[in-house]
């Protein structure tokens, strides 16, 4: 055993007994981790109220050296997620942060990089930023980061260049990404998407994650007080994410389809 110090974003709690939580923590130096709150129930809790979703803390935790749950044994709270005092969007926009965080990241496994942006993410969704574009943000850099972003410029088949003309393009979400017309006719499942769409989600991916959470290249969508083409770019997103993972997360359902005011 070995008792580690580390930050944490809170991404689930679990009841254990009625006085304990099991949690489940995306930290900074030792990844993804479940680990048992002893007590965490409790009117006088030793946590002090710092275990809430998407909280950020600095915690104690004692590593197991088998499978057994981590014992985590202390967490002082540096960041609360308060998202649901500005509006049910922010709100649904952190738990689906939370969740795909959860499901696209192993035990033991850390990135600095996926945790810095997962903080910048609670941050424009709990402040004042646009939590829609905070999302798909987030979104195509984890993927990114975690090397699973869809083909956006050549042939997911064989490679070809994709014709720069055309107003929509041809995208295989069981595939991986778009599709040259010679292979678009050989392939089941095939669907049209908006040119823009395509371009924005290359974009997104290839933004410098150091600097603005909203890329800057992407004027286009940063200018408006609205997203053009959020409806499009929302759906392919989604069902990207649900065929990469074979089941469609539980809040997926809660972002909003067309473009909100939030």
């Amino acid at each position: 055993m070995s008792t580690e110090q580390t930050d944490a974003i809170v991404l689930r709690m679990v009841p254990f007994s009625e006085t304990s939580l099991i949690v489940t923590l995306y930290t900074r130096d030792l990844g993804r981790i479940s680990a048992l709150a002893k007590g965490a129930r409790r009117p006088k809790s030793p946590f002090e109220g710092s275990l809430d979703l998407l909280s950020v803390c600095r915690i104690v935790v004692i590593c197991k050296s088998s499978d057994a749950l981590e014992l985590l044994t202390e967490a002082k709270l540096q960041r609360r997620f308060r998202a649901a005092q500005k509006s049910l969007v922010r709100l649904y926009c952190g738990y689906y942060v939370a969740e795909m965080l959860r499901l696209w990241t192993d035990d033991g496994a850390s990135s600095d990089e996926l945790y810095d942006l997962t903080l910048r993410t609670i941050q424009n969704i709990d402040g004042d930023g646009d939590a829609l574009r905070a999302v798909v943000q987030f979104e195509l850099s984890a993927m990114r980061i975690l090397g699973n972003v869809p083909a956006t410029q050549s042939c997911v088949c064989c490679g070809q260049d994709i014709d720069p003309d055309g107003a929509r393009v041809a995208f295989a979400y069981e595939l991986g990404g778009v599709l040259c017309q010679e292979c678009r006719s050989r392939q089941r499942g095939v669907v049209s998407i908006k040119r823009e769409v395509i371009a924005e989600i290359y974009r997104l991916q290839h933004c410098d994650h150091d600097s603005n959470l909203v890329c800057e290249t992407s004027a286009r969508y940063s200018d408006s007080a609205e997203y053009p083409d959020y409806r499009e770019l929302r759906a392919t997103l989604s069902r990207y994410i649900s065929t990469t993972l074979g089941f469609v997360p539980r809040t997926q359902s809660l972002l909003p389809a067309s473009w909100v005011s939030h």
